[in-house]
């Protein structure tokens, strides 16, 4: 905000703060409110809106002449400051509900994925092991020379089977739940480098188990940017780095691949990582982009372990 704007805006707190002071009403705290509301549109937090009324209450103070309130008029100056903050008490109470129910349709989601990851994993396999006995039955029931296309169907079944066991880890990876954070992030890049050629090193460690949640953020974050780069970058190398922080855990996704604009402290939807964005945010984490033109890409994301 300019120092215009904010002298604007501090000269008509004081009219309306004088007004209650003098007069209380429903009117006036009505202005106290929008005057919350207009605080909120031009950015202002909580402490800066504390300044503004503090600036507000000497002037009032002055004006009487003894430089402090009489404790009526203190009474009303405060009233007005609480309603002129209601707004922003409902703005922090909307995102901490939005945050709540961000986080359980994430866990509704991984229940949904596990569902699924166990169908593919134990259902479908079952299906495709009768269908190895019931192959092998058909091709002992006919004569040897009848027998010539049976082992390419053999072969197709057992690719089906490696498909599905991909599929059901990258849904699901038991060993996320059985192992934690590290032994995950290690299959999983294992398996993105041997399927898309890129070098991918794992760095750092995590002393102990980490919040379901957060483990379970740290590797769909990773797994998610680990496509964006297969997808975008056209890179040769990355580095995933995890470790603890003092705000809790920190992540680091670095590619040497062409790089995009980054947009301020923004993400670039375009590129994929809003569903990152959104799980940082259901953590009440941060989430970084560095990037720039022909210089790779680095993501940073912190989350907090009290979640």
């Amino acid at each position: 905000m300019s120092e215009a704007s904010r002298d604007g805006m501090l000269r008509d707190y004081q009219e309306a703060l004088h007004e209650h002071v003098a007069r209380p009403s429903e009117t006036t705290l009505e202005r106290a409110y929008e005057m919350g509301r207009a605080a909120l549109a031009a950015r202002l937090g909580v402490l800066e809106m504390t300044q503004l009324h503090l600036e507000a209450v000497r002037a009032e103070s002055a004006a009487e002449g003894n430089g402090h309130m009489r404790s009526e008029g203190a009474e009303r100056a405060e009233q007005f400051f609480l309603e002129s903050l209601t707004p922003f008490e409902m703005t922090h109470r909307a995102f901490r509900e939005a945050t709540v129910a961000l986080r359980r349709l994430n866990e509704r989601v991984e229940d949904e994925a596990k569902r699924i990851a166990h169908a593919l994993h134990d259902e479908a396999g079952a299906l495709l092991a009768t269908a190895h006995i019931a192959v092998e039955e058909v091709a002992q029931s006919l004569p040897p020379g009848k027998r010539g296309g049976f082992p390419r169907i053999r072969e197709i079944l057992v690719e089906i089977e490696k498909e599905l066991r991909r599929l059901s880890h990258e849904l699901r990876p038991t060993i996320l739940d059985d192992l934690g954070l590290m032994p995950a992030l290690d299959f999983l890049t294992k398996g993105v480098a041997g399927r898309t050629g890129l070098a991918i090193r794992v760095e750092g460690a995590i002393a102990g188990r980490l919040p379901p949640s957060v483990e379970t953020t740290l590797y769909r974050t990773v797994q998610e940017a680990l496509n964006n780069v297969d997808k975008h970058a056209h890179a040769t190398r990355v580095v995933v780095r995890v470790g603890r922080a003092p705000a809790g855990v920190r992540l680091e996704v670095r590619d040497d691949g062409v790089g995009f604009q980054a947009q301020g402290e923004g993400v670039e939807r375009g590129l994929g990582l809003a569903g990152i964005q959104e799980r940082a945010d259901s953590l009440r984490g941060t989430l970084h982009i560095d990037s720039t033109p022909g210089r790779g890409t680095e993501l940073i994301m912190i989350l907090p372990l009290e979640v």
